[in-house]
């Protein structure tokens, strides 16, 4: 993904422009503190915690930064476990989760690739070893964080998965209060909170390869709740040099009035009614009832329409939800003003000017287009940045296309 141009003053304003509040019906979430303008950044903070979301991933990304490796010659092993690399000296001084790190090491670095190769039981437990690595305070930070609701019957072994961190981690390493009680804690803060920082997408390029790099949790940022026309998108930077490529940056899309709520999305804009719903039933424990599901729960279904069933994107909007109930009370007021709720005259679709001008129109990308930062001077870009392709569009030419807005109905 393309570096968005810095602006120090913008970055250095983020951090007066939220502030946590508590929503009837939502539970805490963030609201605008301050008259926000399109394209400010609301949000720049970095991992308390980073892991890679599948053994593969140690072998194509540095361990400490996950920038993609130099050629094999040029990356730093790992002195202690081998089964690691760093892209630098730098990095591999910072080294990586130590339980993590030991875990690889177990058995001749086989142990933990043994424990289950799976994927889906990969990344959990992955999360487990270098949460567990986490010094005392940060733990409690992560403990501190919302729970999803439990997983399906089946879906996630959580005793299984205890018993592969004691299996693999020494002893010593462990925090005094390892136990079956505390992992399964753990597991239900990864399942509500963790980011994916993902493999920038390119055109053509093939879905099964839009994978995560890594995922990371952001206590601040876990406060976003969720809304089907949101107010703001993040963007993850995982190749820009220089200090802070994992910290996430969430940009307001639009104008925000003092006091509104600022949501993301959890999952790809472009989702069936059906699917948003399923997801966020089974995933963070409820139903959106935003004006935009309002107005799609009345259509009707297309079984026959597969251009998008809910998968696309999957990896990149991996993200959480902080004790919302529901998902009324939108946070497009101010795309609705921007551009009267409706780009072609659809009553059927009075949200369509949203996917018009926020949506990415890349073959096969869907992601988010949010404008970049204002000048130091206030004055804004009028240019947009996708947060999946990295693909910069002048506002100017965010037009109806004839062939429509790109939501699936």
């Amino acid at each position: 993904m393309a570096s968005a141009p810095q602006n120090p003053t913008a970055a250095a304003a983020a951090g007066d422009a939220l502030r946590v509040a508590d929503l009837p019906g939502r539970g805490r979430g963030l609201v605008a503190a301050r008259s926000v303008r399109e394209g400010e950044v609301l949000l720049s903070e970095p991992a308390l915690l980073l892991y890679p979301s599948t053994l593969a991933s140690l072998r194509a990304y540095c361990a400490a930064c996950f920038r993609a490796l130099p050629a094999a010659a040029a990356a730093v092993p790992c002195a202690s476990c081998r089964a690691a690399s760093f892209c630098s000296p730098a990095c591999a001084a910072a080294a990586h989760p130590r339980v993590l790190c030991a875990a690889l090491s177990h058995g001749g670095g086989t142990g933990l690739a043994a424990a289950d190769p799976t994927e889906a039981v990969q990344e959990p437990l992955l999360f487990l070893l270098a949460a567990y690595s986490l010094p005392d305070p940060a733990l409690r930070a992560v403990l501190s964080l919302s729970s999803a609701p439990p997983p399906p019957p089946g879906a996630q072994d959580a005793a299984g998965l205890h018993a592969a961190v004691a299996a693999l981690a020494p002893p010593h390493l462990l925090p005094a209060g390892f136990s079956p009680d505390l992992t399964a804690a753990l597991l239900a803060k990864d399942r509500g909170n963790s980011f994916a920082i993902m493999e920038p997408y390119r055109p053509g390029m093939s879905l099964e390869l839009l994978k995560a790099r890594a995922y990371a949790v952001y206590p601040r940022a876990s406060l976003f709740n969720h809304d089907c026309l949101p107010n703001a998108c993040h963007f993850d930077y995982p190749d820009r040099p220089g200090p802070g490529n994992t910290d996430i940056v969430v940009r307001a899309l639009h104008d925000i009035s003092e006091g509104r709520e600022v949501c993301i999305s959890y999952f790809a804009a472009n989702w069936r009614y059906a699917d948003r719903q399923r997801r966020l039933l089974e995933d963070y424990g409820f139903r959106c009832e935003c004006d935009r599901c309002q107005v799609e729960s009345r259509w009707k279904d297309d079984d026959d329409d597969d251009d998008n069933n809910g998968d696309d994107g999957d990896d990149a909007m991996e993200e959480e939800e902080e004790g919302e109930e529901d998902g009324g009370d939108g946070c497009d007021d101010g795309m609705e003003e921007e551009g009267d709720g409706d780009a072609d005259g659809d009553d059927d679709f009075p949200h369509a000017y949203f996917f018009v001008r926020y949506l990415c129109d890349s073959e096969g990308c869907w992601g988010m287009l949010a404008p970049l930062p204002p000048s130091p001077n206030g004055e804004l870009s009028h240019v947009f940045e996708c947060n999946l392709c990295g693909k910069l569009r002048k506002e100017e030419d965010a037009m109806p296309d004839e062939g429509g807005s790109g939501m699936v109905h």
